[in-house]
């Protein structure tokens, strides 16, 4: 048996993890949580309060609970390295930039939350696709040959 430590593709032997991989890691749970606490209030107010309509609003507080997986468990494989939690990152900054210009339109109190989630949105796009990033994660970049021609 070989003493050396193995590597595979999902983690790298890259050594320390860069402090913009971390930030990018932190924002992802940052938007998750954000969703959790946003749901379990649609929950709560769509069995406890008067909803105008009960059912749509349990029904919308599930359906954000369930979407706070993806940038939780994207976050949780960014800080420990995996390389395939930089696609369904990036996917949940994709789909916020919709949802933040939605919040700006709106004439409410909502322009702030908008302003921030656009804004956590960019930041965590450019920490993922930022060389750093993409080296810790062992992700090469185009034309890069893998061992064996692969």
């Amino acid at each position: 048996m070989s003493t050396e430590p193995k590597t595979t593709p999902e983690a790298p032997a890259s050594g320390s993890r860069p402090g913009r991989l971390t930030a990018a890691a932190a924002l992802a749970a940052l938007e998750g949580l954000a969703l959790v606490v946003g749901g379990a209030y649609m929950l709560v107010m769509g069995l406890a309060g008067d909803p105008d309509n009960p059912r749509q609003a349990t029904t919308g507080g599930v359906t954000l609970i369930v979407l706070a997986l993806l940038p939780l468990l994207a976050a949780r494989g960014l800080l420990r390295l995996r390389s395939w939690a930089r696609g369904p990152a990036i996917i949940t900054q994709i789909m916020a930039l919709p949802v933040a210009w939605q919040l700006l339109q709106a004439d409410s109190a909502m322009i702030p939350a908008g302003i921030a989630l656009a804004a956590v949105a960019v930041a965590t796009l450019v920490l993922l696709i930022h060389p750093a990033t993409t080296e810790a994660l062992g992700i090469g970049g185009a034309g890069n040959v893998q061992e064996g021609g692969k």
